[in-house]
């Protein structure tokens, strides 16, 4: 049994594909291999939550309510999962759950009566993995094309998809660099428009992630 009690997913970018302060539905689509990585890890007995800041409501673009009717969807998709963790504050509110402060992921990991030690955050941005990082839990970052490059370089564990990431939390928390491609980083994760930064030549953590997300 992997010693991983429970794995806390980010939502957009991550579970389903990124629609800035959607409030529809309709327009979930869930990123591919989300569904069956969700179930492998509940075949596991491995729980499942999400950790999600939704600014759009602060903002005035969404409401609680949308948020919840995107989140039923989500479930219905991908899930079900063991516990929701929603940040509703704008980055300027000053709060300690909105991502990176770790208090979603602390709050997630208390809901399910687990250590945040015994828990894996997936991600796809820093602030992600950072919150993972500040709460004491592991952290995992699956880019993708929003992905800032220097986020790439500076993440302590990099999987190339969810499903692999997923993988690889079946034998205990992440080790290495990366989990699953043994290419370089650079290599691994560089993109037509967005070369990766080599990890000497990238800027530092905190000038990586102090560049906001409109979630």
């Amino acid at each position: 049994m992997s010693p991983v009690k429970a794995v806390l997913f980010d939502r957009d970018g991550t579970l389903v594909h990124d629609v800035p302060y959607n409030g529809d539905p309709e327009r979930v689509r869930p990123v591919e291999g989300a569904r069956e990585a969700v179930a492998l890890l509940r075949a596991h007995d491995i729980r499942t939550g999400v950790v999600t800041n939704q600014s759009g409501v602060a903002r005035g673009l969404i409401s609680d309510t949308d948020v919840r009717h995107v989140n039923r969807r989500i479930d219905d998709l991908v899930g079900p999962f063991d516990v929701w963790a929603i940040c509703p504050h704008g980055p300027d509110d000053g709060c300690h759950c909105r991502k990176p402060q770790p208090g979603l992921v602390l709050w997630a990991a208390g809901r399910i009566c687990t250590a945040p030690a015994d828990c894996v955050v997936i991600g796809d941005i820093g602030a992600d993995t950072e919150a993972a990082e500040r709460a004491g839990a592991h952290g995992i970052l699956v880019p993708n094309a929003q992905t800032r490059p220097e986020e790439t370089a500076t993440a302590a564990h990099v999987a190339p998809d969810l499903l692999t990431a997923v993988r690889a939390v079946l034998a205990g928390p992440p080790k290495g660099r990366v989990l699953a491609d043994e290419r370089p980083i650079g290599a691994a994760f560089r993109t037509e428009t967005a070369p990766v930064l080599a990890p000497e030549a990238a800027p530092s953590r905190a000038a990586a992630q102090t560049r906001g997300r409109p979630r």
